[in-house]
């Protein structure tokens, strides 16, 4: 789910782009997803209702256990850095994305508040290998990561 209008064009073949609002009803039936991923997204959206919105459609969507995973920056972990991209709205924690979840009736199976870098958003692409590495040292995680890693289930 996309606004940009060259999503349909970057997108692999296989996957379907739907081009919408992410906080009005989503154009897929109800409980027919397993797993709803976003990366470096809520943070972007223009207001708390809207991800609350946002949210509640994931769970209309989501199958019974379905996940939803979320990982984004951290604004415990990056204060001022949070705020050099204009577009950036949302001062968001693994805690404060957390409870919102918890409203709209999912349950949180993993919280994390320092995962990836925050230099993993910046657009740079790294080797496959170094991010294999990385994800494999857990112990390196409160040393460099500054975006939070949530995964929450719908058990109702």
């Amino acid at each position: 789910m996309d606004l940009n209008p060259d999503a349909e064009r970057l997108a692999l073949s296989e996957v379907s782009v739907l081009k919408q609002d992410c906080s009005v009803a989503w154009s897929v039936p109800p409980q027919s997803l397993d797993v709803v991923f976003t990366s470096n997204f809520f943070e972007h959206l223009p207001t708390k209702y809207a991800l609350e919105l946002t949210l509640f459609e994931a769970y209309k969507a989501l199958r019974l256990g379905g996940c939803l995973i979320a990982i984004g920056p951290n604004i415990k972990h990056l204060p001022g850095a949070y705020w050099d991209f204009f577009d950036h709205y949302l001062p968001l924690t693994e805690l404060s994305l957390s409870e919102v979840l918890r409203k709209c009736g999912f349950e949180v199976a993993f919280c994390r508040d320092r995962f990836l870098p925050y230099t993993m958003s910046d657009g740079r692409e790294y080797p496959t290998w170094m991010l294999r590495l990385y994800l494999k040292m857990p112990f390196v995680w409160p040393f460099f990561g500054k975006q939070f890693l949530v995964v929450a289930r719908k058990n109702i």
